[in-house]
Formats: C-alpha cells, sequence, structure tokens
C-alpha cells in the first residue's frame, strides 16, 4: 500500500506545479498539510506531543484514512488554494482532489480496512484539517498591502520580472512557538548604515563576485558551476519551485532510510512547519528592515550610484537566470537574504536533527527546464550530507547571478539556528 504522507505530498507538489506561485503561500499550504496529517495520525498514536492538540479518536481508527482526509480538507480549502485551477479526473465532474482522494481510500480498502475504520478515520482527518485551518485564520496570508520601492543607491526596485512579490510575507503568524524575529540575521559585513555598506571594501567584494561568476555571459564560471547555479533554481511556474524540490529530497531520504508511515507524518510535518517559517523568516529580513538591497542586476547596471571605487558599472549586465523564452530575469524581491538559502538551510537543519547525523548520501535532480546537460538529461548531483546540500544551494545563487554570498551565509545561519530550535521544541517525544 502506498504511504500516504509521501501520496499527498506528490498531490501538493504537483498543485504547485499546476499553480505555479511565490514561495510563501507555497510554504504555508505546506505547512498547513502536514501539520493536519500529523495531528490526525498522532492523535491515534500520541507517541509524541501534538501540533494542536490530541483529538478524540475511536477504537480501530484507520491513520491511514485519517491521513488522507486531512490532506484533502486541508487542499480543498478556500484559505489554502482559492481559485486554484486544476484538471478534471477521468470521472465525469470530479476534481483532482476528489479522485485523488477516491484512489487512495479505494487502496486502503484493499489492503482489508473495514469501512467503519475508515469512516472513522475520516471524521478524524476532517477534524484534524478543520482545526489547522482555524488556528490559521486571520494569519496574514492574503496581506496585500502595498509596497513602495526606494529610489536611493541599494534601494531594492523592480528589474523587469515583476513588481514586489508577498511584500508582507514577514508579518505572516509563525508556525513556531517564538516570533520570527527572533532568528533576524545581523547586517551585512555588520554595517548599520546603508552608505557605509555600499562605499565598503566587502561589497565591492561581493558585488564582483557575481558580477563575474553569475553573468548570463560569463567566461568565468565552470561548466559544474552552472550545472549547480541551475540544478538549485526551480524558480520557474511548472516546477515545484525551492519548497517542492526540498520535500522532494525529504522523499527520497525518507524511502532510503525505510520510514514507516507513521515516522513519514512527523517528518513531513517538521520539514513542511519548518519551511513554513523559513519563508517568513527570509521575507522579514528582505523587506521589514530598513535595507531592502537591491539585487546584484541593478546593484552592477548602476554601480555608478554607489560611491564605492571597486565597482565599475555595466549598465548591460545580466544574470544566467533564464526565464522559458532565454530573457534573463532576477527574483521580484530584495536580495537579502536569499530565500533558497533559508529553505536549505532549515531543511538540513531538520534532517540533520531527525536523522541524528548530518552524514547521509543522497542523489537528487531538478524540475528546472534549463537544467538538462549536452545529452538533454536532467542534472543530478549526490551529497554527503545535508549540510553539503545545502551550503552548495546557497552557494548557487551566485553562479545563477540572482544574490551576493553573503545573502547565502547569514542566511544558513539564521535557518540553522531556527532548525535547531524547532526541532526542540514542536512535535517532540512524549514520556511514557
Amino acid at each position: 500500500m502506498k504511504d500516504q504522507v509521501i501520496n499527498w505530498n506528490n498531490v501538493y507538489l504537483e498543485t504547485i506545479r499546476l499553480n505555479g506561485g511565490a514561495p510563501g503561500p507555497i510554504s504555508r499550504t505546506g505547512a498547513i498539510l502536514h501539520a493536519a496529517i500529523y495531528d490526525a495520525v498522532n492523535s491515534i498514536e500520541q507517541d509524541y506531543k501534538p501540533y494542536l492538540g490530541i483529538l478524540p479518536v475511536k477504537l480501530g481508527t484507520s491513520k491511514e484514512a485519517a491521513g488522507v482526509y486531512a490532506a484533502y480538507t486541508v487542499l480543498c480549502s478556500d484559505s489554502v488554494y482559492p481559485n486554484a485551477n486544476f484538471p478534471k479526473s477521468k470521472k465525469k465532474n470530479q476534481s483532482f482532489f476528489d479522485a485523488e482522494r477516491d484512489k487512495a481510500i479505494d487502496e486502503i480498502k484493499s489492503s482489508g480496512v473495514s469501512q467503519q475504520s475508515i469512516d472513522d478515520g475520516k471524521e478524524l482527518g476532517i477534524a484534524a484539517a478543520k482545526a489547522i485551518l482555524k488556528n490559521r485564520e486571520g494569519d496574514g496570508f492574503n496581506d496585500n498591502s502595498d509596497y513602495t520601492p526606494g529610489h536611493q543607491p541599494g534601494d531594492w526596485r523592480p528589474t523587469g520580472s515583476s513588481l514586489a512579490v508577498t511584500p508582507n510575507w514577514g508579518k505572516l503568524k509563525a508556525f513556531s512557538p517564538t516570533p520570527i524575529k527572533n532568528f533576524r540575521p545581523t547586517r551585512p559585513a555588520g554595517f548599520s548604515s546603508k552608505q557605509d555598506l555600499l562605499a565598503s571594501v566587502e561589497y565591492a567584494a561581493q558585488l564582483n563576485e557575481v558580477k563575474q561568476l553569475g553573468a548570463a555571459n560569463s567566461t568565468e564560471r565552470t561548466q559544474e558551476q552552472t550545472d549547480i547555479a541551475l540544478f538549485w533554481a526551480n524558480d520557474l511556474d511548472g516546477t515545484s519551485k525551492p519548497p517542492g524540490q526540498l520535500y522532494t529530497i525529504t522523499q527520497i531520504v525518507s524511502k532510503l532510510k525505510g520510514l514507516s508511515f507513521s515516522e513519514n507524518a512527523r517528518l513531513f510535518a517538521l520539514v513542511a512547519l519548518a519551511l513554513g517559517d523559513a519563508a517568513i523568516l527570509a521575507w522579514d529580513a528582505k523587506y521589514d528592515t530598513d535595507l531592502d538591497l537591491w539585487r546584484p542586476e541593478t546593484a552592477i547596471q548602476r554601480a555608478f550610484e554607489d560611491n564605492n571605487p571597486g565597482t565599475i558599472a555595466d549598465p548591460t549586465w545580466k544574470p544566467l537566470s533564464p526565464s522559458p523564452d532565454g530573457t534573463r530575469f532576477s527574483p521580484p524581491f530584495p536580495a537579502y537574504i536569499s530565500g533558497h538559502a533559508t529553505f536549505g538551510a532549515v531543511h538540513a537543519g531538520i534532517m540533520r536533527n531527525f536523522f541524528g547525523t548530518d552524514n547521509v548520501t543522497f542523489t537528487a535532480t531538478s524540475e528546472d527546464p534549463s537544467a538538462r546537460g549536452n545529452n538533454g538529461i536532467r542534472i543530478t548531483r549526490t551529497f554527503n550530507s545535508f549540510s553539503a546540500a545545502a551550503l552548495e544551494n546557497g552557494r548557487s545563487r551566485v553562479y545563477l547571478g540572482v544574490h551576493y554570498q553573503w545573502d547565502a551565509d547569514a542566511a544558513y545561519v539564521s535557518g540553522t539556528k531556527l532548525a535547531d530550535f524547532l526541532f526542540e521544541n514542536l512535535l517532540t517525544p512524549n514520556e511514557h
């Protein structure tokens, strides 16, 4: 029988591919989804502390059915995917989610689980989903307040890809029991003044590195560095986006380790809650300080404004990062800190804590349409530790031309602290 945690994680990933969207809303959906599955399953077994609470359970309730109905109820909620676009199933007038639910329940039935056990699981799963959805009401996910870009040297402004995306996401209610601002990174190179930062030798070094290695037409970037950049890019609609790539790695490692359904319920909930908070952490740093640092694309093209003798403007400079039509783009939000690097650090921290070691070897691939070798085959990469993957993820953004290295370094430090805190304080073992 399929593991229904992984099955519904895949349904969620396909939903991302079909609907696209920004990293914040995507990670919020994953956190709600897997918290609901976990609380439903854990209410039956009670080996760990709940996320929200232990729900009433009838004897003999199917934990698999509970997980299915928790996931289904969350994904069908208007507060998770309003106005979503999904294909119809082969059955007339049946939705994508309905079809996936029916397939899952049919498989559970065929394994010998009674209808009563399934019905009791349905009741439990729906209750778990409603509890987490109620908990997230008014969390700020639909705050569409305007954002006005700055026009001074160093200020982020649109680069042509889009206006500012989800500028209020850093204000979202955290999934963790402590304010996310507790993990806010220090200022780049320790400069309190943006003017001093831009005029510094540290800034010149950061800018010149990405100018050299991250240019669309770079002659200094190696083939492996290009592969790394495109492997981790995964920004485009039609992919599972940065959170989805990390969920796929979670699936890979889970299968390598032979985790049970219940173990996956906890692992994926920890990963999901951490990724949900990672987005808040990164967006708080991007928008809710007075930094709002411009992307390398703007910084290099407008280097004549930075009052730094170590930088030279190139008005034609473009990053490697490719759109489907071949044009180059920078993501539509400030540079400091890197969202990719924050997600990667938080994910690595949870995985390291869960498995009790950083040293796990795994091979993964990318959904980015440009992440293919000369033979047309998707690029794969093998890592010998979770931290190695996270650090490469952060470094990749320099090679892609969309971040400075300190965006990744600060994200790794803050993200690791957040992951360690979450693992120590969420879904911890019960003492029996």
